[in-house]
């Protein structure tokens, strides 16, 4: 029984160790979008993005 708990327990980490990997990269990814979408949406309205500074 100890045997199959510890199967069970290495089985969870490997999977929660590979969902954390696809949140990462889909933050990552959601980022680079939001940061070209941003540029995309600011080059239509002829902002000057980088003179803009929110806080």
């Amino acid at each position: 029984m100890t045997d199959n708990t510890h199967q069970d327990a290495g089985r969870r980490k490997s999977l929660r160790e590979a969902a954390l990997e696809e949140m990462a990269k889909f933050e990552r990814k959601e980022n680079e979008f939001r940061k070209k979408d941003r540029a995309e949406r600011a080059a239509d309205l002829r902002l000057p993005l980088d003179a803009i500074k929110v806080h």
